[in-house]
């Protein structure tokens, strides 16, 4: 079982230690930007808005996850202490 933990380990270090760079944009972002004309300063605050917004969902979406999965232990371990004193 350590054996494993420790190669899962090394594993994960290599992996961030090993870093490619890559110059990689999305490309209809790209175009958006260049097509934009004398508008790149609207255009490019609606795509930074945009980026966020995308970016925030996730992180919603775990903190929801997070709460539901605390209230349900919370539940379990209060049931498992009421049953426990009536036995």
């Amino acid at each position: 079982m350590v054996k494993k933990v420790v190669l899962l380990f090394l594993f994960l270090f290599v992996l961030v230690a090993i870093q490619i760079d890559a110059l990689a944009q999305c490309a209809m972002c790209k175009a958006t930007l260049e097509a934009g004309g004398g508008q790149k300063g609207t255009i490019g605050a609606g795509l930074n808005t945009g980026i966020l917004y995308l970016m925030s969902v996730p992180y919603i979406a775990g903190v929801v996850l997070a709460f539901f999965w605390y209230k349900n232990a919370k539940a379990k371990k209060k049931a498992a202490f009421v049953q426990k004193g009536l036995e």
